[in-house]
């Protein structure tokens, strides 16, 4: 993972203020991959016991502006975030306790796809998420 300086490096390439509660943000996407809001919100707690829900609230929406996190939402899920940005990589998604893992591009380089017909759009991004039961979900259903 990386350091509380490493974080600091990565607001100021983005042309952020460096702040503590956006280092504890950053560092809580970090340590807790597709954490959902009120995961990142206790996580940053941990470190920083007063700091706002709004400031938690702000800094996802501020460092997922600048690319430094990913939100993702798959169908009827809140909200998650993660670290891994920039390689457009997919998800897949338990259907029974929700649980997502990550999932390399499936074709060829970002977006990951080809489109018969882009209608024009310049696509530089494809978001894929796959459906199914974690191990652990597959595991605990009945053989038929």
């Amino acid at each position: 993972m990386p350091s509380t300086m490493d974080y600091a490096d990565r607001l100021r390439l983005a042309d952020l203020r460096v702040t503590r509660p956006r280092i504890a943000v950053l560092q809580a996407v970090h340590a807790h991959p597709h954490a959902d809001t009120e995961m990142v919100i206790d996580a940053v707690r941990a470190v920083l016991p007063t700091v706002s829900q709004q400031t938690v609230y702000g800094t996802l929406h501020t460092v997922t502006a600048h690319s430094l996190v990913r939100r993702i939402q798959p169908a009827g899920l809140v909200a998650r975030y993660e670290s891994r940005v920039g390689d457009n990589h997919h998800h897949v998604v338990c259907r029974s306790c929700s649980a997502i893992a990550d999932v390399d591009c499936t074709t060829g380089n970002a977006p990951c796809l080809n489109l018969a017909h882009d209608n024009g759009f310049l696509v530089d991004e494809a978001e894929v998420i796959f459906w199914g039961l974690c191990p652990n979900c597959s595991a605990s259903q009945p053989r038929t």
